[in-house]
């Protein structure tokens, strides 16, 4: 019996759509913003932190480095807490 070689295939990626033009700069700031804290709000779920308290700065910049963005700023880290304790 041969033994097969487990690959792990990261999930296809998603058609991603220009953003809108003609917003004010803060608009894609915060919307970019956004979209960070919500990747690193799942990939803490994903990964066991279900509550706020537990979620402090260095587990969400370890977090950040684990799944390939950018360390997040005091101001994201804030809203990932935010985004943990409203996902009930």
């Amino acid at each position: 019996m041969a033994a097969t070689a487990l690959t792990t295939n990261p999930p296809p990626a998603l058609d991603r759509k220009p953003l809108p033009a003609g917003q004010p700069r803060d608009w894609y700031v915060s919307h970019n913003r956004r979209l960070k804290a919500m990747r690193l709000t799942i990939a803490l779920l994903d990964s066991g932190v279900y509550h706020p308290a537990s979620a402090d700065n260095h587990r969400i910049r370890a977090a950040a480095e684990r799944i390939g963005v950018h360390a997040p700023s005091d101001t994201t880290c804030r809203m990932v807490r935010t985004l943990i304790r409203y996902d009930r």
